[in-house]
């Protein structure tokens, strides 16, 4: 009964026992260590410095040369575009100035042209109300002399319809004349 109980790291390395520390720390093989790190560290750096660094250099140079090219296009552009703008105010500006004009030009041509046959209108009225005056003043006078015959015509037929045919057509007539 007397079995063997095996512990993780002898199951791994096949349970040989080894002594000693963990061999980075190790001071027997630091020498080898450091110059292995040395030889490594060379490589990398001359590494760097041969082919990554020259690109990476390279790369930043173009990027911040592209970076400055549109800057400067960005700034044109911008100028442009203010200029632009500045033109299609003044455009603006000229545009509006030339309506109003135009619109005022318009108004006094209308306002000339209406007063024209207002002034027209006013003169065929007031000629055709001298004529209907004129015509009105004729027939007043034909009626005003048409009156005397009416009252003369009608104080004969109240005579004769109350006296009867006794009075004569002269004496009311000098009657009317009289009465008037």
């Amino acid at each position: 009964m007397a079995e063997q109980v095996h512990t993780t790291a002898e199951v791994q390395h096949g349970g040989a026992q080894h002594g000693g520390a963990f061999p980075p720390f190790d001071s027997s093989t630091f020498a080898s260590q450091l110059l292995w790190l040395a030889i490594t560290f060379g490589l990398f750096y001359v590494l760097m410095a041969k082919v990554a660094l020259p690109r990476i250099g390279g790369i930043l140079e173009t990027r911040h040369g592209k970076i400055a090219a549109d800057l400067e296009e960005a700034n044109r552009l911008k100028a442009d575009s203010e200029a632009a703008g500045a033109a299609y105010e003044a455009s603006l500006a000229t545009a509006r100035k030339k309506s109003q004009e135009i619109a005022s030009e318009t108004r006094a041509a209308l306002t000339a042209s209406i007063d024209a046959k207002r002034a027209e209108a006013e003169t065929g009225l007031a000629a055709k109300i001298a004529d209907a005056e004129s015509r009105i003043a004729g027939i007043k006078t034909k009626a005003l002399a048409e009156v005397d015959g009416i009252a003369v015509d009608t104080a004969e037929a109240l005579v004769s319809s109350l006296i009867g045919d006794g009075v004569s057509r002269d004496e009311i007539a000098a009657a009317v004349a009289a009465a008037k």
